[in-house]
């Protein structure tokens, strides 16, 4: 099983508390810090995902659960308006992040904040977050990790001037969290709400799919 490398000093210090619990005192006494070991190992799992190959179109960055779709006017970086989807991940979700896209790193910005519930509205911005800006083929696409509740810390492992390819894998958010992306306006998407998603498998959005006069466009079942 692949792990993200963050998970590796949790894993050690829980696996050391359980050998010296057992040790010292015996099988009883070791069995919770066992139970965090293994939801340890469960937890920072990193999975490997198959990216769509379809072109013009926008992948999720998260697992979890779709809770926001709005149209909104993104005032610091893409100057104007942008589609939001956000999604809520829960511990028991996958934490790696993957890009939504093929583009450049044109900015990261780490925002100190409190540690609202994730899946509250005023968490987008009020609570510690990092910013990373996508110069894309598409045009700007910003994607934000939300701490939450329970996650302390979010780490983006990309830097200012970084190549990135949809579906490549960039950070990783510590327990239970939110990330927002904002794709561009004309773009069409593709999640509704409570849908649940995989990152660098799911379809957000891409472009508008044409339809020939006369004909209605196929409606998933």
């Amino acid at each position: 099983m692949r792990l993200a490398p963050e998970g590796y000093p949790f894993i050690f210090v829980f696996g050391l508390l359980t050998a010296s619990a057992w040790f010292i005192a015996g099988l009883l006494p070791a069995l919770v810090p066992f139970a965090l070991t293994v939801f340890m190992v469960y937890f920072f799992r990193d999975p490997d995902r198959v990216v769509p190959d379809e072109e013009d179109v926008f992948v999720s960055p998260a697992d979890g659960r779709v809770i926001l779709i709005r149209e909104v006017f993104e005032p610091d970086y893409i100057k104007g308006k942008a589609k939001e989807v956000s999604i809520f991940m829960s511990p028991a979700n996958v934490h790696v992040n993957r890009a939504p896209c093929d583009g450049k790193v044109l900015r990261v910005k780490h925002n100190k904040g409190r540690y609202i519930a994730a899946y509250r509205e005023e968490s987008s911005l009020k609570n510690e977050n990092i910013e990373m800006l996508i110069d894309s083929p598409y045009g700007g696409i910003l994607v934000r990790q939300v701490a939450g509740f329970l996650a302390r810390r979010a780490v983006c492992r990309k830097k200012e001037g970084d190549a990135l390819k949809r579906g490549e894998r960039y950070g990783i958010i510590k327990f239970s969290s939110r990330v927002d992306t904002y794709l561009p306006v004309e773009a069409e998407v593709r999640v509704k709400l409570n849908q649940k998603v995989k990152a660098g498998e799911t379809i957000l959005g891409g472009r508008k799919r044409e339809v020939k006069p006369g004909l209605q466009e196929r409606v998933p079942r």
